[in-house]
């Protein structure tokens, strides 16, 4: 009886020293959303450093700093708070009752598991740590170096088998530096000394010190996610309502073109002339003069902009006249509170909430560089993106952009090259495009079916009018209208829709009889509920196309395309989606001989499209299955 005592009181007290020993998370209450901070000390940076979350000190200095995904707060109410809670949670380190003494270098491919760890003195990281949860997401790693701490350069620690960043602390009695190119994760609290990092450093966490300076150069920091961290959803997204049917709008002022533009969406403008758009080139109605159309979208982009207007920032970017410059933005309001400069490239990073939104406000005019950028990370969705500027806006040449903009009260000019998945809208003020790729991102309603090709061919004496769509719903006809100008249309016919909805894909047939060599068709859908939408408009050139014969196939990683003319003269060849995208387009020159040309063939299988243009004219449009 006794030895069973002895033996469940050994057992007892194993187990309850095994669960007292599990390393609990510290509450870093205010301090949680800093990525940089001291209680006492200065906080500065050199070269450029790229931050997510708040930077700034109790009592001291903040200096070298440019734009930052976060507050910089120097010795107010919240960089109080976060003092005293950053105090409360190195106590809280410091108290934990170590179990695990791994010695003074740590690393060289070393894997740990998740408790408390102490090194006794001077500790260095040197190349590969691993950190394995074991499949506990919960599972919470402490270190505690109980004198300086520096790491080696190429260091770096690795998260296994579920195990968090925001679980990893490190409690540091002395300096830390960390030496070139460490990719470090965790949060650091270093007590009464200064945290070092220094050239292509990363840091997953947080640096942290109680009384010590915090010196960064070129650092790129997040604060972590996950442990009940919030999920970032940003602010309510405007409602566009009819002006979300436009990809190019001016609530008053002349829209014109020059150059060969593609767009997706409607074009056009409330007071003024909508003028230089080549149908051929726009998925969308252009509407040359007002309209009842143009009246409604002038009124809603007016509310979308005041909704937005009054939209207050959470985060407001210091430096305006260096935005970009591998910025990363988080969904937020955000404000540039004057004339921004955009230098190269800007990332928004959705965290893998897709409908997250960002908002930019921009009080004064925006401009950007040469080849600027604004790239989606992690689920962002340009129809989630607004820029609100209060000034002109130019988009300089070959720049990538994503969102809508609203410029109020002045001109938007996109330059050539330029590619915009979003829209371009002015409440007052001219609009201008030279050789622009824009794309509505969403439409303005549901439709009740996906267009996916509409092309016409010369047979003969006759013209064929082929279209294809997918998942019609409520789709009851379609409308085929002819111009002999690409302006002035008259009805030709109306098909009926497919009886078979179920069907994924449906495609459509209609010849017309030639009475001209140069006929332009447009086509429209009607659903039973009379709402109706135009798809886009074509050229079919009977001369034209009967001076060239083109066939194409797929050869090994190309599309090879072959052409046998009867004339020389200016072209280009466009790869397009089955949704409509155009994926590539370059510029040829027809011979009146056979010539033979080269596509890069896309890496997704699947039905494409090549379109064939010479002098401007479309001469060919055909469907390629690439395997």
């Amino acid at each position: 009886m006794t030895k069973s005592l002895f033996f469940f009181a050994i057992m007892f007290t194993l187990l309850f020293h095994i669960k007292s020993s599990k390393a609990q998370a510290p509450n870093l209450g205010v301090a949680g959303s800093f990525v940089l901070f001291s209680s006492t000390g200065a906080v500065g940076n050199l070269g450029s450093s790229i931050l997510t979350g708040d930077v700034g000190t109790n009592n001291g200095a903040i200096t070298g700093f440019g734009n930052v995904n976060g507050n910089m707060r120097n010795a107010d109410g919240t960089t109080g708070q976060a003092a005293a809670d950053l105090l409360i949670a190195y106590n809280q380190l410091n108290g934990m009752i170590p179990t695990l003494f791994p010695g003074l270098l740590l690393g060289n491919g070393d894997t740990l598991e998740a408790g408390i760890y102490q090194s006794p003195a001077l500790t260095t990281l040197s190349g590969d740590l691993y950190l394995d949860a074991l499949g506990d997401s919960n599972a919470v790693f402490v270190f505690q170096i109980q004198a300086a701490f520096s790491t080696t350069v190429n260091t770096k620690i690795h998260l296994l088998n579920g195990a968090q960043a925001c679980n990893i602390f490190w409690k540091v009695e002395g300096v830390v530096s960390m030496a070139p190119a460490t990719y470090f994760q965790g949060t650091v609290i270093a007590n009464n000394a200064a945290i070092n990092m220094t050239t292509n450093d990363t840091l997953i966490g947080r640096a942290l010190s109680t009384t010590g300076a915090v010196n960064v150069n070129a650092l790129n920091a997040v604060t972590p996610l996950g442990c009940g961290t919030p999920i970032l959803t940003g602010p309510a997204a405007p409602n566009l309502a009819t002006a979300a049917c436009y990809a190019i709008f001016s609530g008053n002022g002349s829209v014109i073109n020059s150059g060969i533009t593609y767009v997706t969406g409607d074009i056009g403008t409330n007071v003024g002339l909508t003028v230089g758009y080549n149908p051929l080139f726009v998925t969308g109605t252009i509407h040359p003069i007002p309209d009842v159309s143009t009246i409604d979208a002038a009124a809603d982009l007016v509310t979308a902009y005041n909704t937005i207007n009054v939209m207050p920032y959470e985060i407001e970017l210091l430096f305006p006249a260096q935005f970009g410059n591998e910025l990363v933005l988080t969904p937020h309001v955000y404000l540039l509170n004057a004339a921004t400069a955009f230098n190269g490239t800007v990332y928004l990073n959705a965290q893998g909430n897709a409908n997250a939104v960002f908002v930019i406000k921009v009080n004064g005019a925006l401009s950007t560089s040469t080849f600027s950028k604004v790239v989606l990370l992690n689920g962002a969705q340009a129809d989630n993106v607004y820029w609100n500027v209060d000034g002109a806006v130019s988009i300089a040449d070959y720049s990538v952009f994503n969102g809508t903009i609203i410029a109020n009260n002045a001109a938007i000019d996109l330059t050539t090259g330029d590619t915009l998945y979003g829209r371009a809208l002015t409440t007052n003020g001219a609009l201008s495009t030279a050789n622009v790729f824009v794309e509505s991102t969403s439409p303005c309603a549901a439709l009740p079916l996906n267009w996916i090709y509409f092309s016409g061919t010369l047979v003969n004496n006759d013209v064929l009018l082929k279209w294809g769509t997918e998942n019609e719903v409520n789709n009851d006809y379609f409308t085929i209208e002819k111009s002999n100008n690409g302006v002035d249309f008259e009805k030709l016919t109306t098909v009926k829709a497919s009886p078979n909805h179920a069907k994924s894909t449906n495609e459509y047939l209609y010849t017309d009889r030639l009475t001209s060599n140069n006929n332009y068709y447009r086509i429209a859908q009607t659903d039973i509920d009379g709402q109706i939408n135009y798809y886009k408009t074509i050229n079919v050139n009977t001369f034209i196309q009967q001076l060239f014969t083109v066939n194409y196939a797929v050869n090994g990683p190309s599309i090879v395309v072959n052409t046998q003319g009867t004339n020389e003269g200016s072209g280009a060849i466009h790869l397009i989606s089955i949704d409509g995208k155009v994926l590539s387009s370059q510029s040829i020159q027809l011979t009146n001989h056979a010539s033979q040309y080269f596509i890069n063939k896309p890496t997704t299988p699947g039905i494409y499209f090549v379109q064939l243009s010479f002098e401007g004219s479309i001469i060919h449009t055909g469907k390629v299955f690439v395997p």
